[in-house]
């Protein structure tokens, strides 16, 4: 068995305590002047009888007649316990800086009433956003102005709120969030099923009740524990669809200015891009070398302070400050520079560059793949090389579009490898390298990954960015078709939005490959698939190449220290994530495993939580028709007079034209069982 260098967190708080512990590993805490900010918590009227909980972090003192603007963060995330530190560090900040920080649990989730929505992002979720925004705005001691901020889903609905347009609503701030949900959400990751414990944390998530009372009466146990898990309507919409379009509109309805903040070690960064290309508002975009997190608390760094950016941000939208902000640099943008692989937390090397959109200079430069593993400037003569598919291959290679990784040369020994010659001038690149791939297939659905690297001169590689394409959705997402086995196609697309300086001495390489497991589900055929080389239409690469030097931005303030709640701590040990990665690899049956856990725990004044999760990937190279994916959830609530644990099981496993889908959720008391609910279904593949 050999261990994998452990990803970086997909999601913030998709798991109990992740958040928190970034937090208090940044900096040491220190808590906040409860003469200074006011903590109220209340419950916001929906129309229909349900109310939302909301917790106001208010200047405590505000003169007479005072109006603040509003700050609105609105989760499923529960504000009372799961993300009680992590929204206190930030809008603890706000209040002193002249803001409402308004924490809400969307319905059906922590304390707020109703049962839970029928999924991410729903009619009902947006609805009643738009209602809060409407009540915040008529608060006395509002000026009517709101603002919306968030990370991940508070990114999300950020962008889809600003798309609603509600008049309160002037401007956004969102970090690491998307606008496209079957392609880059994590549910399906370039539009293939894609399985983390996103699923099995969130959809165990649904079941708990608010803390610090956690309810189990009948009625709070019909709504939380019996509410159908999101997973199972995900995995039956698997291809693009009025399912996935329904929470979005045009990029072109937001009418507000928007701040946006990415990671190039995120899987939600190319919206960044769309953002500034399409939206009509004023947008500006900051993006740096961190992974799913906060710029401050990234495991990445450098590390730098994004709260008084905020405040500076939303001073000039909300307040009306004549500060400059809108002629601040369009983009700053993080060029990495040639670094060795791994994940371990680090700072990456590079500098800070101020860019228009596209960035000043760009050139598009076309590389072009060719026989004997070459990658050059020029056509070369016509050739094909064959790739026989391992189901199990790309491990190595993360477990989605971001992340520092380690050496990639195992993940390589499952591709087709394209290198250029040795670079004696650095070459830098900043944007998203489009490819052009001329392929078949022996099989009627098949993959293709391409990998984007920097092969140092002691041979070690190291990742920069990548994407995938399915075959069957070539021409149309909404409307995928078989492969004919044997008949060419042309594949374009756009790898993952990035920057890289290759130094001289190093080469750039591509690598090509049919499977990125356990990342992406895997085609159900064995097969071979054959990619055409060679003449101005063949397999190539085109670099968005820029100066390889920039404009400097103004200096950025070092994270500022962090405060906590008084009774809350994380104690030590492991968190949910990165957590421990396994693979073991049986050469003689061809069956791989990947294995993943990761635990954590929190104390607060009324008890404590500990959670747990765990994932458990299977895949066999003769057979990739009979992947499976067991997930497990475990969440620990001791109080003072009984102890709840809560319980949920995934399994999803396939043969060839269906997904086997089961979720277990349980609850017990004491070690005795409340309630159990099980939901099981036989999913057609629907050319996943």
């Amino acid at each position: 068995m050999s261990q994998i260098e452990p990803p970086s967190p997909v999601r913030i708080a998709r798991a109990v305590g992740l958040l928190l512990a970034c937090l208090l590993s940044a900096t040491a805490p220190t808590r906040a002047d409860e003469a200074d900010v006011r903590l109220v918590r209340t419950m916001i009227p929906m129309p229909d009888g349900v109310q939302l909980a909301a917790t106001l972090y208010m200047p405590a003192r505000l003169a007479p007649g005072e109006r603040l603007p509003a700050l609105l963060e609105y989760l499923p995330y529960r504000k009372d316990d799961d993300m009680a530190m992590g929204d206190y560090a930030h809008h603890v900040y706000f209040a002193r800086h002249g803001y409402v920080g308004v924490r809400v649990d969307i319905r059906g989730f922590g304390n707020s009433g109703g049962t839970p929505t029928d999924r991410e992002y729903s009619a009902q979720e947006q609805a009643d956003g738009e209602q809060v925004i409407a009540w915040l705005a008529r608060q006395r001691w509002c000026n009517g102005k709101v603002g919306m901020l968030g990370i991940s889903w508070g990114a999300f609905n950020s962008i889809q709120m600003a798309m609603r347009q509600p008049p309160a609503l002037k401007a956004i701030l969102a970090v690491e969030g998307t606008e496209r949900l079957f392609t880059e959400d994590v549910h399906y990751m370039d539009g293939i099923l894609h399985i983390d414990e996103f699923e099995v944390a969130q959809d165990l998530l649904q079941g708990i009740s608010g803390a610090p009372d956690f309810p189990v009466d009948e009625e709070t146990l019909s709504r939380r524990m019996d509410s159908p898990p999101w997973s199972l309507d995900y995995f039956r919409h698997q291809r693009d669809s009025a399912f996935w379009h329904a929470p979005v509109r045009d990029l072109q309805s937001i009418r507000i200015p928007c701040f946006l903040i990415a990671g190039l070690q995120d899987g939600y960064r190319n919206s960044v891009v769309r953002m500034l290309e399409q939206v009509r508002a004023p947008v500006h975009a900051l993006i740096g070398p961190w992974n799913h997190d906060f710029p401050n608390t990234s495991i990445y760094g450098p590390r730098i302070e994004w709260r008084d950016q905020a405040v500076r941000w939303f001073d000039h939208w909300l307040k009306g400050a004549n500060n400059g902000v809108e002629r601040d640099p369009r983009v700053v943008f993080f060029q990495q520079h040639s670094h060795p692989p791994g994940a371990a937390a680090q700072d990456i090397p590079g500098e800070w560059r101020a860019e228009t959109w596209p960035p000043q200079g760009l050139e598009r430069t076309t590389w072009y793949l060719g026989a004997g593993r070459s990658l050059s400037r020029s056509p070369a003569a016509a050739a094909t090389d064959r790739l026989r598919y391992v189901p199990s291959g790309g491990a190595q290679a993360g477990f989605w579009w971001g992340e520092l990784l380690g050496d990639q040369r195992p993940a390589d020994a499952y591709s087709l490898v394209y290198e250029s010659a040795t670079l004696e001038q650095p070459v830098a690149m900043m944007g998203q390298p489009r490819v052009r791939l001329v392929v078949s297939a022996s099989a009627p659905l098949a993959n293709w990954f391409v990998r984007l690297q920097d092969v140092a001169p002691d041979g070690a590689v190291t990742a920069i960015t990548g994407a995938g394409q399915s075959g069957a959705q070539r021409d149309s997402l909404e409307h995928p078709e078989a492969l004919v086995p044997g008949r060419e196609y042309v594949l374009q697309f756009d790898l993952y939005l990035s920057s890289w300086t290759w130094e001289p001495g190093h080469r750039i390489r591509v690598s090509v490959s049919n499977a990125q497991w356990p990342m992406l589900w895997p085609t159900p055929y064995p097969m071979t698939t054959t990619l055409r080389l060679g003449g101005e239409n063949g397999s190539s690469l085109t670099l968005p190449i820029v100066p390889t030097h920039g404009q400097a931005p103004p200096s950025f303030a070092p994270p500022a220290p962090i405060e906590q709640p008084a009774g809350f701590a994380t104690p030590g040990g492991d968190y949910a994530w990165p957590g421990t990665w396994s693979i073991a690899r049986d050469e003689n049956s061809g069956r791989s495993t990947v294995k993943w856990r990761g635990t954590t725990a929190t104390t607060y004044p009324w008890g404590r939580t500990d959670h747990s999760e765990q994932i458990i990937y299977h895949v066999d190279d003769a057979h990739p028709e009979a992947a499976d994916a067991e997930g497990d959830a475990e969440t620990i609530e001791t109080l003072h007079d009984r102890v709840l644990t809560y319980r949920g099981h995934l399994r999803l496993s396939s043969d060839l034209h269906v997904l086997h889908y089961r979720y277990t959720r349980e609850l017990l008391r004491d070690g005795v069982v409340l309630r159990t609910r099980t939901w099981s279904e036989d999913i057609s593949r629907d050319l996943q």
